[in-house]
């Protein structure tokens, strides 16, 4: 027993020194967190438990916290121009998300009513993001007609777009060899109502017994029932700087968070995972910390051997 006692209390300091070591810290997530933009104050951070994400304050340790996850376990959110939705909401201002991400600033802001009505691939973002809503959802057959037109102009009307510009981040995280960027975004798993609200709304601001109204509003009512019965995926959308980009990231396919919001049951209920093409970090040189404890774990090594074979 004896001899084995040199062994024991070696092998406990090599076990003691390989967690002080610990794994080298790597460029996968991001870093110092600030919220900024035009209305920086217009934000909410949302913490999370196994069932519930639920408001908590807007502090910096709570920021960093609540983007530590992934697509796995999106946990908390940021929410940037959280009064998107509310009256008086100021349309011509965003909040923003911005940090160092694989040693490269990258930000993540709201959408203004200018992003909306801007030049974007031969037509406005609004009409693009729009009807590719339509597309990636099983209603293709309206883009280009004259009720896909219609509808467009009823939810641009109604208070669609503002809907759709307060996005809620919860994590930033990238692939060290590819370089490819994950956001992650916490929305409805199924989308249709935040579609629907905008005709529910002109629906209720058609008057009046002629019969062009009438045929409008069976045609109108006809569409939102399809709408309504269908499972409808779209995350909110961001706008980005990155590397010398700005463009919009947005997506049509959802998986389970396992979370809703406490307050309405609903929201954060699907997690959106967009992924930019980013730049791959440079190799990082060994922390101080691993280097010394790679050294120490050497000379423990050698130890043990002497030990061992004067026992």
């Amino acid at each position: 027993m004896a001899k084995k006692l040199p062994e024991l209390a070696v092998t406990a300091v090599i076990v003691a020194a390989s967690a002080m070591m610990g794994a080298p810290a790597f460029a996968g997530t991001l870093s110092s967190a600030t919220i900024g933009g035009t209305n920086p104050t217009d934000y909410l951070i949302y913490d999370s438990n196994t069932t519930n994400t639920f408001e908590v304050a807007k502090t910096p340790a709570n920021l960093a916290k609540v983007l530590g996850g992934n697509r796995a376990n999106p946990t908390g959110n940021v929410e940037l121009a959280a009064s998107s939705e509310k009256s008086g909401f100021d349309f011509t201002k965003n909040t923003s998300l911005t940090g160092t991400i694989g040693g490269k600033a990258i930000t993540l802001s709201s959408l203004t009513k200018d992003d909306w009505n801007s030049v974007y691939k031969g037509s406005t973002f609004g009409q693009y993001w729009f009807s590719q809503t339509l597309a990636q959802n099983g209603f293709g057959s309206l883009v280009g007609t004259n009720d896909g037109l219609q509808v467009f102009n009823i939810f641009k009307t109604y208070g669609g777009f503002e809907r759709f510009s307060d996005p809620n981040i919860s994590y930033v995280n990238q692939n060290d060899t590819t370089g490819e960027i994950q956001v992650g975004l916490a929305g409805h798993l199924n989308a249709n109502s935040l579609v629907t609200k905008s005709l529910d709304a002109y629906l209720a601001d058609l008057t009046g017994n002629l019969a062009q109204t009438q045929q409008n509003k069976a045609k109108i009512t006809g569409l939102k029932n399809q709408l309504g019965a269908s499972t409808v995926q779209a995350s909110e959308v961001f706008k980005y700087t990155y590397n010398g980009v700005t463009d919009y990231g947005y997506g049509f396919s959802a998986t389970k968070s396992n979370l809703v919001e406490k307050g309405d049951g609903i929201s954060h209920s699907g997690n959106y995972e967009i992924r930019l093409q980013g730049v791959v970090p440079k190799k990082r040189v060994p922390e101080p910390s691993t280097i010394m404890g790679l050294a120490g774990l050497g000379i423990l090594l050698t130890v043990k051997r002497k030990l061992l074979r004067k026992a």
